[in-house]
């Protein structure tokens, strides 16, 4: 049946602008709807495809764990660990920005200066990759968070673990051969080291920052020229040693403890070779490997990062157990806090000072930097004291606004602290509610 009424409104009666208008707006909305169909459609197919497909680029999350990988080039070096094991490193890769750009960190820990003490170790993470954690997670200046780690979070980092006991400056020719089955091969493993990372993409670097802690900071004094030597010449290349300062200072018996362990640590290992050679020839090795003497003959632009009030070096250089036979530093020398007027003017005089006047001559090289505050802590640039809000300052700057600054060269950083207890911001150890640290 023919539908008359619709004959009658579209073939009869002739449209006026209201209808026109009317029609359009319905055109407009039909095509909009069929557009966002599309839209929606492609966009949600494109979706369930990625669920099955890596991004072309997308940086790891910031609190991820990175594994361990062991040298394997190492076997045919012969670069092992105290027990004969491969040693390994913790590689991130780079991303955006900082994909040409490698920083370094070495693991401290300490040293071994004894056939039995490196026995001892060899049972450990810090002498055999057999008891190394298999994934670390990187936080402070390895870290990937820019508000933890501004100027370096998106650079390719590398953790190198610790396993020679001789801040990697051991040789094997030192090696006993009565059947201790012990390894000295720190040099080795620097070498191997270095040769691996520059295969993964350091050999490209355009800007490279090599640092460390504690027996790290150690290892980074001594092979900082070598880094940069391995590197392109148009490359940026520093250095940052991060409680790596050591003092050559009397224990408070008088007593030079400090040099009398490094002196064996020397001997058992052979690590003067390893050691700036005109200063070998001019005084006795030992003397070479404290930082004092090495900084002076290190071209590469070097950064400091030093506690006044070490608590590492107080509670081992200054009064080592045997130094304090009637305990009157037991607690003391394991948390500033417990220190009475007397004990603190001692480590005002005798070890804040000794920190400043070893640093004086370095404190003139225009190219260099440091961190000096009024903490008792040791190693501050691994964890959250490098840069949050509850994090040492001075001048209100953390240790990263400072360091940052220096490498990048925006403004000149030379900060050194006030007298304890003049600064707030301290988060100072205390030990005396645990077991007693290792002594040296």
């Amino acid at each position: 049946m023919e539908n008359t009424g619709f004959r009658a409104f579209c073939c009869r009666r002739k449209w006026v602008k209201r209808d026109w208008a009317i029609a359009t707006v319905a055109i407009t909305v039909i095509i909009a709807a069929i557009i966002i169909f599309i839209l929606f459609f492609t966009v949600f197919s494109d979706s369930r495809n990625r669920k099955t497909s890596s991004p072309t680029f997308a940086p790891p999350s910031a609190g991820d764990f990175v594994p361990l990988t062991l040298l394997q080039s190492a076997k045919a070096t012969g670069a092992f660990c105290l027990d004969g094991s491969l040693p390994g490193y913790h590689f991130q890769k780079g991303f955006g920005s900082g994909s040409s750009n490698w920083l370094l960190h070495i693991e401290g820990g300490g040293w071994c200066n004894s056939i039995e003490s490196c026995n001892s170790r060899k049972g450990t993470s810090l002498g055999s990759s057999n008891y190394m954690e298999h994934q670390v997670q990187f936080a402070g200046i390895l870290s990937q968070d820019p508000s933890q780690n501004p100027d370096f979070y998106n650079w390719n980092k590398v953790k190198l673990r610790y396993c020679d006991g001789a801040s990697f400056a051991g040789h094997p020719e030192s090696e006993f051969k009565n059947g201790t089955k012990l390894f000295f091969r720190g040099q080795l493993i620097w070498e191997a080291m270095m040769n691996e990372l520059l295969s993964l993409g350091l050999s490209k670097a355009k800007e490279a920052f090599l640092t460390g802690c504690s027996a790290g900071g150690l290892a980074t004094f001594i092979h900082c020229d070598d880094f940069r030597d391995q590197l392109p010449k148009d490359a940026t290349v520093k250095c940052l040693a991060d409680a790596g300062y050591f003092l050559d200072e009397p224990d408070i018996l008088g007593n030079r403890t400090m040099l009398a362990f490094y002196r064996d640590v020397l001997q058992l290992q052979g690590v003067a070779k390893s050691l700036q050679q005109d200063c070998v020839g001019r005084m006795e090795p030992v003397k070479c490997i404290f930082p004092q003497e090495i900084i002076k003959n290190v071209k590469t632009p070097f950064f400091v990062v030093n506690p006044a009030y070490d608590s590492w070096q107080i509670e081992n250089i200054l009064v080592p157990i045997g130094s304090d036979p009637q305990g009157y530093w037991s607690s003391c020398r394991l948390s500033i806090k417990k220190c009475d007027a007397t004990q603190v003017k001692r480590l005002q005089g005798g070890y804040r000072d000794a920190m400043l006047k070893a640093l004086s001559m370095f404190q003139r090289n225009e190219e260099g930097g440091m961190f000096i505050n009024s903490c008792f802590s040791h190693c501050q640039t691994s964890y959250s004291a490098w840069h949050s809000p509850n994090s040492p300052r001075i001048n209100n700057k953390t240790i990263a606004e400072s360091v940052g600054d220096w490498y990048f060269n925006r403004k000149e950083s030379k900060l050194i602290d006030c007298p304890y207890p003049c600064n707030p911001t301290c988060n100072n150890d205390d030990y005396t509610s645990s077991v007693l640290s290792a002594a040296v």
